[in-house]
């Protein structure tokens, strides 16, 4: 077979052999019908010396049987009587059977070789899950099976639903009332509430964690530098062993734009100025670590601990800053302002808005109308990619983004099981000894909880098989496209296994990128970490399995400010799901699709941010959102 879409070449011309008038008995393509025909005068000349052979016996013999002829005859009749009926049943029973077992081969294929051309899990890039610093991760190790009984019925259901219409209600927002809400972060202070102009000092902050924790660190930081009328350096990212990214605030975010934002409310450089770039800031006092400030700090801690020092010596340094300030009491222009910093100022650099609309494009696979997500998100970029970049013969599809969090480090710290065994055990001690020493210290001193205490509370993170669960709960159909943010999952693929035994059609940036799509961000894990924000946040919807994730929150709170009320989140609450899935070998399939779409409906409900609770994660309040009605 020729490459697809280049000219067919042209059939040999049949060559006439001259020995052919010898007697040769090579094939002949052209005298193929004459040869057929040849050959059945020569079957007709053998029947009938056979026939006659046969008169010439049935002659020689038919004195001896004539006794015998009527009764035979009456029998040789019936007999090929009920022969004949009995025959034509079979022929027709075979033939009937013949067509269902071609139809049903010919709908298996046609739906398998969809699901293989879209599922690029396994088979397009095995580097699909990559290697951590640990080799735990990508361990491969038998299937584990937590809930045979319910996965055997989710399978049958679903196949059950394949070729029904699928609900259209899936891919929206329950309640519309979420539409009310609107961005307003950005509107314009009031002259009374602008900055001061002479400034009391600097703050440097050098933020840790990955990309959603320095995020907030910067949002944080912005509402400091306000409430202490200070001039904001431009943050610095630690480097961590455990990210393993030396990227700097400009590889990850533009620059000139965060300031241009924030100007006319906080003062932001980029650099100290020159005589106070030699001052030992340690010696003088000036450096504040985590000991120096409470988590989640109030206002008056920093009015009290900060201010003094920030007006002696016209300098602080915040090293590891993370999340050092409540969320309440706070007044609201600085609730406001955090706001703003996170949902506005806060924008991609160009690099990775370029890769991020590659990879939003080609999990939607069609041209759709911007969202206020994709602009905020990639900016001008989706206007400028291509639209038949990548694109696969599935058609328009939509795609399910879900962020699974099952990463060694949240197996081994929740103390929880998953069904491995002993040897799951001991791999898992060995991790919290090498890596959670004070954890390991605090068990020796105090009684822990049980793992099925901690899983039936709701402090065990999800395996792969319990989204799988859930998803098939909700409804979602075998061919769902899905998009799994991180790809770091504890076990690796045959872990996976459960999951994609219901979900088959689930990629990843590594699968849906070429390796020189991919060459700059390689190593540089909050990168990355962006084009899974950017893919889970423009999603039409997003899957969570722990809530209490930065990048999930921050993800579910973007969609909620920005998703116009038709962002769907699932949040599921592993409490109730624990006490659910704890009947895996009695419960029903209806009662568990009704008790899991009353968990994912009661997640769902239009709520205003209540006190305490992070503004990133849920910012309909009205320091954040204007509520039209």
């Amino acid at each position: 077979m020729g490459k697809q879409g280049s000219p067919r070449s042209p059939h040999p011309e049949p060559q006439i052999d001259d020995n052919l008038s010898s007697g040769t008995k090579d094939y002949d393509p052209s005298n193929v019908g004459r040869r057929m025909s040849g050959g059945d005068n020569h079957l007709n000349s053998k029947m009938l010396f056979l026939h006659g052979l046969k008169n010439d016996h049935f002659h020689a013999v038919r004195s001896d049987s004539v006794k015998y002829g009527t009764c035979k005859g009456s029998f040789v009749g019936k007999k090929h009587l009920w022969l004949r009926k009995d025959v034509r049943s079979f022929i027709i029973v075979f033939a009937l059977m013949g067509f269902l077992l071609l139809l049903d081969s010919f709908l298996v294929s046609v739906f398998y070789s969809m699901v293989l051309q879209n599922s690029t899990y396994y088979v397009r890039n095995p580097q699909g899950f990559k290697e951590d610093r640990d080799a735990y991760i990508m361990k491969e190790k038998s299937p584990v099976h937590m809930y045979d009984q319910l996965l055997k019925v989710a399978k049958d259901a679903i196949a059950e639903k394949e070729f029904k219409p699928e609900s259209s209600t899936l891919w929206e927002e329950p309640y519309k009332q979420v539409a009310a809400w609107k961005p307003c972060a950005d509107r314009k202070v009031s002259a009374g509430l602008e900055r001061y102009k002479k400034s009391n000092g600097y703050i440097i902050v050098s933020a840790n964690g990955g990309l959603n924790q320095q995020r907030v660190a910067i949002c944080n930081a912005v509402a400091v530098a306000s409430l202490l009328n200070a001039t904001l350096v431009l943050p610095r990212f630690l480097y961590s062993n455990v990210w393993n990214d030396p990227s700097q605030f400009e590889d990850i975010y533009q620059e000139q734009y965060f300031i241009d934002v924030l100007k006319d409310e906080v003062n932001i450089v980029k650099e100290l100025p020159s005589h106070l770039k030699t001052l030992d800031i340690e010696a003088i006092g000036s450096l504040i670590t985590d000991a120096d400030l409470v988590k989640e700090a109030k206002p008056i801690d920093y009015i009290r601990i900060v201010l003094p020092l920030l007006l002696r010596n016209q300098v602080v340094h915040f090293l590891g800053y993370g999340n050092r300030l409540g969320f309440d009491p706070l007044p609201s222009e600085l609730q406001r302002l955090r706001c703003k910093c996170n949902f506005h100022a806060l924008k991609f650099g160009p690099k990775i808005q370029q890769v991020g609309s590659l990879l939003v494009r080609r999990l939607r696979n069609y041209d759709a109308a911007l969202s206020m997500l994709d602009k905020q998100l990639l900016g001008n970029f989706m206007q400028k990619t291509p639209s038949k970049v990548h694109v696969a013969a599935r058609g328009p599809t939509k795609y399910l983004a879900l962020h699974l969090r099952f990463e060694i480090d949240m197996v081994a710290y929740s103390l929880c099981e998953f069904g491995g065994g002993e040897s799951e055990k001991k791999e898992l001690q060995a991790y919290r000894e090498i890596h959670f020493p004070l954890l390991i210290k605090r068990l020796k001193n105090s009684k822990a909880d049980s793992p099925r205490q901690l899983r039936l509370l709701g402090r065990c993170p999800l395996a792969p098989e319990e989204a799988g669960l859930v998803l098939a709960g909700l409804g979602f159909k075998h061919v769902t496209y899905i998009y799994l943010a991180g790809s770091q999952i504890y076990g690796g693929s045959s872990r996976m296994k459960s999951f994609t035994s219901l979900y088959p059609n689930l990629v990843t940036k590594e699968t849906l990128l070429t390796r020189s799509e991919l060459a700059p961000f390689q190593n540089f894990s909050s990168k990355l970490a962006a084009l899974d924000f950017i893919a889970c946040s423009t999603a039409d919807v997003f899957a969570m399995t722990d809530s209490g994730s930065q990048l999930s929150s921050l993800v579910s709170g973007f969609r909620t400010y920005y998703g116009a009320g038709g962002a769907p989140t699932l949040r599921p609450n592993k409490k109730r799901l624990a006490a659910i899935l704890s009947e895996n070998s009695t419960i029903g399939w209806n009662s568990f699709e009704d008790r899991v779409k009353k968990m994912i409906d009661e997640g769902q409900r239009v709520r205003v941010r209540r006190f305490g609770r992070s503004i990133y994660r849920q910012p309909r309040c009205p320091q954040c959102m204007c509520k039209s009605r």
